[in-house]
C-alpha cells in the first residue's frame, strides 16, 4: 500500500460516521456596489481606473470603430494582427495588416511573431479598472491575449460595464476561462521598480465604444 493509499484510507475513516452536506443555496446578501452611480458615472470610472493602470483608453460609436482600430494598429505598425475567430469582421474592415487566425495548432513561437491582438471582452468592472476574458468567439484562447505586445480591447457601452466585482461575478460563466485584466502586464521587483511586458501585452489599449 502506497502512502496516498494509506492517507486516503485515513481520512475515510474518519469521515466514516459524518453525514454527506446537504446543497444549500449560497446566501448573497453582501454589498454589491458602493453607492448608486448614473451609467455616465460609472463609465467615467471604470475609464479613469484603465488610464491608472496605463492603459490607454478611446471612446468612440460603432460607425467609427473600425477607423479608430485602423489608426491604432497603424500608429504601431504590426505587420500581422491576431484575430480571434468570433472578432465581428466590420471592426477590422478598414485594418491594412495581414490577419492571423488563432488556430489550435499555431505553436507559442508562432504567435510571438505577431505584434498586434484584437479582441472584445465580457464584462468591464468599473472599481478596479478590470476587463475580463472569458474564451467567448470574440475574445478567443487565452494565449492570444497574453503573447502579442499590444492589446486592443473593444468593451461594449454602457451593457458591459459595469461598476462593482459582484456585479461582474454574476455575469461570468466560472466553469469558463476566465482572465483578469487590469492595465498591461506589469512586475515590480524588490526596489520597487516597474517592469512592464514581462508577462502579457506591454501595451493594452480599452475602446469604450456605443
Amino acid at each position: 500500500m502506497s502512502s496516498r493509499e494509506r492517507i486516503l484510507g485515513r481520512v475515510q475513516r474518519a469521515l466514516a460516521d459524518v453525514p454527506p452536506d446537504e446543497e444549500a443555496p449560497v446566501e448573497r446578501d453582501y454589498l454589491r456596489e458602493h453607492g448608486e452611480q448614473t451609467v455616465e458615472e460609472t463609465v467615467d470610472l471604470l475609464a479613469e481606473n484603465l488610464a491608472d493602470y496605463r492603459a490607454v483608453v478611446h471612446r468612440t460609436d460603432s460607425e467609427e470603430l473600425p477607423y479608430l482600430i485602423m489608426r491604432l494598429l497603424a500608429q504601431r505598425g504590426p505587420q500581422y494582427v491576431l484575430v480571434p475567430p468570433g472578432l465581428p469582421p466590420e471592426w477590422m474592415s478598414a485594418a491594412d495588416p495581414t490577419r492571423v487566425h488563432d488556430r489550435a495548432v499555431s505553436t507559442a513561437r508562432e504567435l510571438d511573431q505577431v505584434e498586434s491582438v484584437v479582441t472584445g471582452c465580457a464584462v468591464a468592472i468599473a472599481e478596479t479598472g478590470t476587463i475580463v476574458l472569458d474564451g467567448s468567439p470574440d475574445q478567443g484562447r487565452r494565449r492570444i491575449s497574453l503573447i502579442p505586445d499590444h492589446h486592443i480591447c473593444v468593451v461594449r457601452v454602457p451593457d458591459q460595464v459595469v461598476a462593482s466585482v459582484p456585479l461582474a461575478l454574476e455575469r461570468l460563466d466560472p466553469a469558463r476561462p476566465l482572465t483578469w485584466i487590469s492595465g498591461p502586464s506589469a512586475t515590480s521587483d524588490i526596489e520597487l521598480d516597474r517592469v512592464e511586458g514581462v508577462h502579457g501585452p506591454r501595451t493594452l489599449e480599452v475602446v469604450l465604444v456605443r
